[in-house]
């Protein structure tokens, strides 16, 4: 995303990790030392890290630094408590905020092909909207504020659940005598495929595929989190988790 940004835009980087600046900076942009001097250089700032806390934390540093009229861009997939609560923050600031978690994958982002699932006002949106055009194709306003991590968080459990049913069906497939890559062939030009039968065909073994289960474990956490308590979600989420609690321990 951030390079798909540097075709556009100058660009400036920080990481938690200085090492993961250092493939930008040899493309052109500059690297900011700390957290807070990215926020007094930028109008535009994209935060993508991993978990609640994460974005807090850093929030915590960056807002208060950033210019008036500048613009959060929260990419990370959180609650959407969360993102309310940085939305008041930067408001405080005269910051723009608006939440905007990303799928495709390093595959959309390196195409530009992304989607972008945004939450915020409609002067936010737009305001945002040229720095996502760099890197998305299908951008979509959802509503306030945490509406972006709502869709979010849907998608990825869906995701892992179709994952879930991808794992079943192999191993009824191999059960019933079936090679599975030939069966997992078949699928993918049949009618039971989907994208998540797709990725996990793909992956030759089950370790492989560990930190991703983790992350998306953390979205299904998420999904469990906000949902009506009258709401049967069963479905989605055990069959997710059963697949994804499996994976992630590898």
């Amino acid at each position: 995303m951030a390079l798909r940004m540097l075709q556009r835009f100058p660009l400036t980087i920080w990481a938690r990790r200085p090492e993961a600046a250092r493939p930008f900076a040899e493309k052109g942009a500059s690297v900011a030392g700390a957290v807070e001097q990215l926020g007094a250089a930028c109008d535009h700032v994209g935060l993508c890290v991993v978990d609640d806390a994460d974005v807090l934390d850093v929030c915590g540093k960056l807002v208060p630094v950033m210019k008036p009229g500048s613009l959060l861009a929260l990419h990370s997939t959180v609650l959407p408590e969360t993102a309310m609560r940085i939305e008041a923050l930067c408001a405080q600031h005269g910051v723009r905020m608006v939440d905007a978690p990303v799928s495709g994958g390093a595959p959309g982002a390196e195409a530009g092909t992304m989607t972008v699932m945004c939450g915020g006002s409609p002067e936010a949106f737009e305001q945002a909207r040229p720095v996502f055009e760099s890197f998305g194709r299908l951008i979509v306003r959802l509503g306030e504020a945490g509406a972006g991590q709502k869709a979010k968080i849907v998608n990825n459990a869906l995701m892992a659940a179709n994952m879930g049913l991808a794992q079943a069906a192999l191993r009824a497939g191999e059960a019933l005598g079936i090679e599975r890559n030939a069966l997992a062939e078949l699928v993918n030009h049949s009618s039971g495929r989907s994208f998540g039968f797709e990725v996990y065909a793909r992956i030759p073994e089950p370790g492989l595929f560990g930190h991703g289960a983790r992350m998306l474990l953390k979205d299904t956490n998420l999904l469990a989190a906000i949902l009506p308590d009258n709401m049967d979600s069963a479905i989605i989420e055990k069959t997710a988790k059963s697949f994804l609690l499996l994976e992630a321990d590898e």
